[in-house]
């Protein structure tokens, strides 16, 4: 096995230049740097990481706590994306990846306990109940932590901008005449659906819309067949919605189908809107209205952080990091303006 020793003699260094080039010491030119990385990569070299977790007191190990309720797992599309992102720009900076979870083939631990037991150096935290006391421990123990859509007092968080992203939507939808305007949310009661409802409702409120009870319906993210009864309901009413809001781009599938199979057609009968900007969003016809979140700029700074905390501790500041997504116009809302509003 190439020991840092052989890498120091075929350098002509000593094995402390050797460490320190490996470690990004400052003491030591870039091009010594360059010189011993390059001879490592030649011979074959590859640092022992218990060796290392003694000398730095840290084991270069991310833990990633995801728990997807509907057992979607890394199928989740934009978590998926949230996820590879923060795994790309960790293993960048020489971390590796491991997924907490409290199950363990004869015991059962909690996201903590199993942290500890893993020993990562820190700890993202993503779809997931945040209020359960697990979560909480969690966030409350002395773990670098970054949460993702969800805001604690005491954690960074990175957020997707959501009440700007449903503003953006609905005004794009009224901008083409709509004035009937439904939404079947996530239903979920999470910061994300509680800031998506709001903001629906504001910005209806500022063009002087009051949105009836009744086109405000309960679905289930990602989960076509609730939002295929949910639009059904919708449809049935005497006064049906000119355009339909869903969760998102998976979830509106259901409401595609439900308005297919009553005869009518998207959206010279019925305009829809998904959220997310899913691939499937681009690959349908007619192509999804929707909001396209940027999942890889919210994955690279969850990660950003998250090292900050675990290598500069003394200037971790807990702020909130917003990420604007963007609007994709798609087909799928019809301009029924002017003269053809209802």
């Amino acid at each position: 096995m190439i020991s840092m020793k052989d890498i120091a003699k075929r350098c002509g260094v000593s094995v402390a230049t050797v460490s320190k080039a490996l470690n990004g010491h400052t003491d030591i030119s870039d091009e010594t740097k360059r010189m011993v990385r390059e001879m490592c990569r030649e011979m074959g070299y590859l640092p022992n990481s218990s060796a290392r977790a003694l000398k730095t007191k840290r084991t270069y190990n991310l833990g990633v706590l995801f728990i997807d309720e509907a057992q979607n797992g890394l199928t989740h599309d934009y978590f998926a994306r949230v996820l590879d992102a923060f795994k790309v720009e960790a293993e960048s900076k020489g971390y590796d990846i491991t997924f907490i979870n409290s199950s363990r083939t004869n015991r059962t631990m909690t996201y903590l306990e199993h942290s500890c037991y893993r020993g990562v150096d820190g700890v993202v935290i993503a779809c997931v109940n945040f209020e359960s006391q697990e979560v909480q421990d969690l966030v409350r123990s002395s773990l670098p932590v970054v949460t993702i859509d969800h805001s604690f007092d005491s954690k960074p968080c990175v957020m997707s901008d959501n009440i700007e992203g449903m503003r953006t939507l609905v005004s794009y939808i009224l901008s083409q005449g709509h004035r009937r305007v439904a939404y079947i949310n996530g239903g979920d009661g999470s910061s994300v659906t509680r800031n998506r409802i709001g903001s629906f409702h504001r910005t209806m409120a500022e063009h002087g819309i009051e949105v009836p009870d009744a086109y405000m319906r309960q679905g289930i993210y990602r989960d076509p067949d609730s939002c295929y009864r949910r639009t059904e309901e919708l449809l049935d009413m005497e006064e049906p919605p000119t355009c339909i809001i869903y969760p998102d781009d998976l979830a509106a599938i259901g409401g595609i189908n439900a308005i297919k199979d009553r005869g009518l057609s998207i959206p010279d009968d019925v305009s829809i809107a998904g959220y997310d900007g899913l691939n499937i969003a681009k690959m349908l016809s007619p192509k999804f209205t929707t909001i396209e979140q940027d999942a890889r700029t919210i994955g690279r700074l969850a990660a950003e952080k998250l090292i900050g905390m675990i290598e500069r501790p003394k200037s971790t500041v807990v702020e909130r990091t917003v990420v604007q997504g963007k609007l994709l116009p798609g087909d799928s809302v019809k301009n029924i303006l002017p003269g053809e509003r209802e």
